[in-house]
């Protein structure tokens, strides 16, 4: 049967439609998606056109002269290149208002404009933001003037500390029985100091991780930066070699050992100690009490009744004077990792405060007993030890800052005048001075 001269076109017709609307079916969601892309750019830049024209009509009901108020800077991200179309719109705020002849262009030329100072606006942040956080977080080097060494060496050495040491083994000097010899006292207090400052040294180079989270140590000169740890251990070693060769071959050998024995314990047990156990306050307080018996053995050349004494009492005083202190740094010292009485064992700490209060009232009273003092020593000494332990009772029942004050404060003036007073009260040569005329 032969095809009708209409039905070949129309098929060829049919066959090409099918064809085209297969093809516009495969390729439509690309298209859509090109066209969703499209209409969201284009509405939001739109919305960009929208603001600027309310932004303008505002100031020009305001004042055809009057800025806009400039918008106080943002806290800008380091991340700038992820910032989202809200943030960009939050620029546009810096811009100056534009003149009538600017809404007179077409829509096209505002968009790009629109989209010009978008991009050159965060391009300047980003640029000005990364130069601060370059700035913020890049090293800076510390410069050592010649001018600040000496007193960035003195922090370093704990100069108040070692003023303290030095004072209290010129008391042990003092005290010992025996004519004074100037030019072994000299020696004496110089070798004790710079043993002193040998291990407050090495206390510090040990100590800087720990002393950077404290508010009392966070300026110490290791943690700052102001030296080098090289030339913070190499002072250490100029005044420890020195100090114990003057005190060993200058003074006598017993108190060169009582030197290095006093820097060992300093440096090698109470520091690393301080971060395991509460026995390091009882390990420091045998480092405090060693400076007086050096005294005493550098002027006797031997270890008496009265070296112990001397160094019994400043044992003692020490738990009173730390224990007080502590308390009102316990926060301090928990932030540090330091294990101190006061912050694990409180109730501890004000027992043993109170009782070593107690202990100086006993001590003086067995001054005159060894023959270091005579009898009207504690006496006079009596009225100041009833009063650091009325202060330690206080301490021990109120447990408040306050009361830590009071009792540390009066541990500063307690020592010094308590070894004033036993200057005064010196036992003289022969000791028979208290008990009458020796018979002829």
């Amino acid at each position: 049967m032969a095809a009708s001269p209409h039905t070949l076109p129309s098929r060829l017709l049919a066959g090409c439609v099918w064809y085209l609307e297969r093809r516009a079916m495969r390729d439509s969601p690309h298209k859509f998606m090109h066209l969703f892309r499209n209409v969201n750019k284009q509405w939001i830049t739109f919305q960009h056109f929208t603001f600027l024209k309310r932004m303008y009509v505002t100031q020009l009901n305001r004042s055809l002269n009057q800025q806009v108020k400039p918008k106080p800077e943002p806290v800008a991200s380091p991340f700038l290149e992820k910032t989202s179309s809200g943030q960009a719109k939050a620029e546009i705020y810096e811009m100056k208002p534009f003149s009538p002849s600017s809404l007179s262009l077409s829509r096209k030329t505002n968009k790009e404009e629109v989209i010009e100072l978008e991009s050159a606006s965060i391009t300047e942040a980003s640029i000005d933001v990364g130069k601060e956080i370059k700035d913020e977080k890049q090293w800076k080097e510390m410069k050592l003037h010649a001018d600040d060494l000496p007193g960035i060496l003195a922090r370093l050495s704990k100069i108040k500390l070692t003023a303290l040491v030095v004072s209290t083994t010129a008391a042990g000097f003092t005290l010992a029985p025996g004519p004074f010899d100037w030019f072994c006292f000299l020696l004496t207090s110089v070798g004790t100091g710079l043993a002193s400052c040998a291990a407050n040294s090495i206390n510090q180079f040990f100590e800087v991780p720990f002393d950077s989270n404290m508010n009392r140590t966070k300026n110490r000169p290791l943690v700052r930066g102001q030296i080098s740890p090289l030339l913070a251990v190499s002072f250490a070693t100029c005044c420890a070699v020195p100090g114990v060769a003057l005190l060993t071959w200058g003074v006598n050998p017993l108190t060169g050992a009582l030197g290095v024995l006093n820097i060992f314990l300093y440096t090698c047990c109470y520091t690393p100690l301080k971060r395991i156990s509460i026995a390091n306050t009882w390990v420091g307080a045998v480092v405090g009490a060693i400076p007086p018996v050096m005294g005493w053995t550098a002027a006797t050349g031997s270890l008496d009744a009265g070296a112990f004494l001397l160094g019994g009492i400043l044992y003692s005083w020490q738990f009173p004077h730390f224990n007080a202190l502590s308390w009102g740094l316990r926060e301090d010292y928990s932030r540090g990792g330091y294990c101190m009485m006061s912050v694990t064992h409180p109730a501890l700490c004000r027992r043993v405060a109170l009782r070593h209060c107690l202990a100086l009232i006993g001590l003086c009273t067995a001054a005159p007993l060894l023959d270091v003092t005579t009898w009207t020593f504690p006496a006079i000494s009596l009225p100041i030890n009833l009063y650091i332990s009325y202060l330690g009772f206080q301490f021990y029942a109120d447990a408040d800052r306050k009361s830590s004050r009071k009792l540390f404060f009066c541990s500063l003036w307690h020592l010094p005048l308590l070894l004033l007073l036993m200057l005064t009260c010196k036992q003289p040569p022969g000791g028979e001075s208290d008990k009458g005329d020796p018979q002829r």
